[in-house]
């Protein structure tokens, strides 16, 4: 036979609880037609409610899938039926263990009785939900004055009051009316906190214990209608309601487990208890017929002892809501300001404090409404990435804000400043009587050096202007102003420029070349091209430059002044010159087998982008152990311009240094501080910039510095290559006055490796340069 689970013992023994509770009532009733000789028989089973009620709280309360605070609910319940079981003990002794059965309660079962609600208002009131501050106890208090005296007053009128032969005959109507009293007080505080929530305890369970308490009160107050039958008493029913509804709260605790009770739906409600307190007294007051004197001054100060609880309840709320008034407008005002600083944030940017990209649109969507005519300058900093790249997101942070503070100070109140994203900002000018001077003043402020984090940065800007139409819009006003820009940037940075039509053109081009551009190397369009590094008088190959060269499928072949700019652009400069590195590293171990007629040194131009990214070195190193390459055969050209421009790149070079590589500082003389550079820069090798030799500097002041360069670079140990050679005439002044080392389009242009072979390695053994060479 299956043995019955858990669940089906629990219920099984509910529905016992709940046929004592019949079967009692049953006893009650025929007990109003029949007179019992032997009423004992039916108080037998009432003490075996409690005690199933006790047993159902004890397992709710051990249940460690609920919280501590369920938990020690429960178990306050189980004593307090502990309490009901002696309780009803001690109430059927009384009722039946005298020389005739009476309703009289004896004060051990009064104080039993007694002691069970207060064990239950003790549980009620260590709940999580009433946990409360002082005003909330005031509160309670109140209330609770307000129930005694109702429920005192209805149950010594309807029940008590003309009952005097069941007061002479239990002596006295205190036992009763205190239960009854305090019994109603629980109810209420089971209401309470079944509404205000009472934790993770079942808010089911709360309804039941309530509706009992109610019952079981209400059952015990009918007790003087049974005076003519004194072996009847109304505890028969009025306890093991009261342990039923226990029981049943535990049982429906125990189904509920550790479930997250529904949270009630909150709307307003106006508290009716204390009206309907006062109702009901002037009901009794104006329809109860009181001839006793010291019956009418007892319902006078019971209905004076409300109207002030009332008052005094009333007061509380109103203080209350005063309290709660000004706490709202606090929170409204506090809304107020967090809706001024949402509609800020909305419109400006939260690095600078300047306007965002929804302020421009809003902003240029009105003036063009409004049919006004004003203009667009969209900012982009020079080189900005490097400074990220070199110092830091902080710094380069920093630098915006900087850049965001000089305009708006140059600007003041002539236009607005809006940050887009980035490096990037837009100035909407509505008018200006000198636009250009204005621009001016904006891009000498940005060109003022700026110290940051210790780093003294320099940091022009690229601007493209454009002058609204009455069927613009704001992107299209961005979209011109952007290519304007892109204009700006494209002839070296640092200016400004105003839109043109052409300029459309030119970037739709600009555009196509880039998209071509980032799949070109993949479709194996790149290829290296060779320029011979000579000795001098005779000519013999030193050395090569590998240069780089992209065959369009469709443009043929593309300079490498236009598709240069547009690789550091769009950032795959990177990965081309690692790709030209690792070519020229195998074109050397090519020509290694050439011996003595190899070329000493292949050199790999190198931009600022690179030297500015952390891993380059990294990547050069990898190449060098994946080829396996000569590092004694390469050489890294790098311009004045490049080391000037990026703070890690002497570093950078520095390292370089350490894997073997030889470094040439290539277009010497063109720069800012190139003879400062030779006391940091790891230098092996000076490039002479053609301007010296061949260019329209190349008269007698480029005499002089050509005569120059070659003095110190010897007493350096540097070697110094001339660039530009493009005539006998000038191969052999520079060979008078010093140099061994020439490049030029008079010893031959770059050309392929199997044409470089043909011309310098297919011939008899070259001349060896001296230690100082390339």
């Amino acid at each position: 036979m299956p043995q019955p689970t858990s669940a089906g013992r629990e219920r099984g023994l509910l529905l016992a609880t709940a046929t004592i509770v019949a079967v009692n009532a049953a006893w009650l009733g025929a007990g109003l037609v029949h007179v019992w000789t032997h009423p004992w028989v039916g108080w037998l089973p009432v003490p075996v409610t409690a005690l199933l009620a006790g047993r159902a709280c004890w397992t709710a309360g051990r249940n460690v899938d609920l919280d501590e605070g369920t938990r020690r609910f429960w178990r306050h319940m189980t004593v307090a039926c502990g309490l009901l079981a002696l309780g009803i003990v001690a109430n059927a002794v009384d009722a039946v263990g005298g020389p005739a059965p009476s309703q009289q309660i004896g004060p051990v079962s009064l104080v039993l009785y007694l002691g069970v609600l207060a064990m239950v208002l003790w549980a009620l009131l260590r709940l999580p939900s009433w946990q409360r501050s002082r005003g909330d106890w005031i509160r309670f208090g109140a209330d609770a004055g307000i129930v005694l005296l109702t429920v005192g007053t209805l149950i010594w009128n309807f029940s008590l009051r003309d009952h005097e032969r069941w007061v002479a005959q239990t002596g006295t109507a205190g036992p009763m009316l205190t239960i009854s009293v305090v019994a109603g007080l629980s109810m209420a505080t089971f209401v309470k906190v079944a509404f205000a929530g009472a934790g993770r305890l079942d808010r089911r369970a709360v309804y039941i214990l309530a509706i009992g308490s109610a019952v079981s009160s209400a059952w015990g107050s009918l007790s003087p209608l049974l005076i003519d039958r004194p072996y009847l008493s109304t505890s028969l029913i009025a306890v093991p309601v009261a342990a039923f509804s226990i029981h049943l709260a535990a049982f429906s605790q125990q189904r509920a487990g550790a479930r997250e009770p529904r949270p009630r739906r909150t709307r307003p409600r106006i508290s009716l208890v204390p009206y309907l307190a006062i109702a009901v007294t002037d009901i009794v007051l104006l329809t109860t017929d009181i001839d006793d004197p010291v019956q009418v001054r007892a319902m006078e100060i019971i209905a004076v002892a409300l109207t002030a609880f009332v008052v005094f309840r009333q007061v509380i709320a109103l203080r209350d809501n005063q309290r709660l008034l000004g706490t709202v407008d606090g929170q409204l005002n506090q809304l107020r300001a967090y809706q001024v600083r949402l509609a800020h944030q909305a419109t400006h940017d939260s690095l600078t404090g300047a306007g965002n990209r929804a302020l421009f649109e809003q902003h240029t969507s009105g003036l063009l409404a409004d049919g006004e005519t004003f203009h667009v300058a969209l900012l982009d900093l020079d080189d900005f990435k490097a400074v990220n790249d070199r110092l830091g997101h902080h710094v380069g942070d920093m630098l915006i804000q900087e850049t965001s503070r000089r305009l708006a100070d140059t600007l003041g109140t002539t236009g607005l400043l809006a940050r887009l994203g980035g490096d990037e900002f837009a100035v909407v000018i509505e008018s200006a009587d000198d636009l250009p001077a204005l621009l001016e003043q904006l891009m000498a402020a940005l060109e003022q050096p700026a110290e940051l984090e210790g780093a003294t940065l320099r940091c022009g800007a690229s601007v493209g202007v454009t002058t609204s139409r009455p069927d613009d819009d704001p992107a299209e006003l961005l979209r011109r102003a952007d290519v304007a820009m892109y204009a700006a940037k494209g002839t070296g940075g640092n200016r400004w420029q105003w839109f043109d039509p052409a300029m459309d053109l030119a970037a739709d081009d600009s555009a196509r070349l880039a998209a071509d551009l980032r799949t070109a190397l993949r479709d194996d369009q790149f290829f290296l091209v060779f320029q011979p590094i000579v000795s001098l008088p005779g000519g013999e190959a030193a050395g090569v430059e590998a240069l780089l060269r992209w065959q369009h499928p469709a443009r043929g072949l593309v300079p490498p002044d236009v598709f240069i700019p547009v690789a550091e652009r769009i950032g795959v400069i990177g990965e081309l010159g690692a790709w030209v590195f690792a070519q020229a590293c195998r074109q050397n171990a090519a020509w290694a087998r050439y011996g003595a007629t190899a070329p000493t040194r292949i050199s790999v131009n190198v931009s600022a982008r690179q030297l500015a990214d952390p891993g380059f070195v990294d990547t050069v190193a990898a190449i060098l152990q994946e080829t396996g390459a000569d590092t004694r055969r390469l050489l890294i050209e790098v311009t004045e311009t490049a080391v000037l421009n990026a703070d890690t790149a002497i570093e950078q070079l520095h390292r370089l240094k350490t894997l073997g590589l030889r470094v040439a500082l290539d277009d010497f003389g063109t720069g800012h501080s190139s003879l400062s550079l030779l006391l940091t820069c790891p230098v092996d090798v000076l490039k002479v910039d053609k301007s010296f030799v061949s260019g329209d500097t190349a008269g007698r002041a480029g005499a002089i510095i050509v005569k120059n360069i070659i003095g110190f670079t010897t007493d350096f140990g540097i070697a110094a290559v001339a660039e530009g050679v493009e005539t006998a005439e000038q191969a052999e002044h520079l060979h008078s006055v010093g140099y061994r080392l020439a490049q030029g389009y008079h010893f031959g242009r770059p050309m392929a490796a199997e044409a470089f072979e043909d011309r310098y390695l297919n011939t008899p053994a070259l001349v060896q340069l001296s230690p100082a060479g390339l």
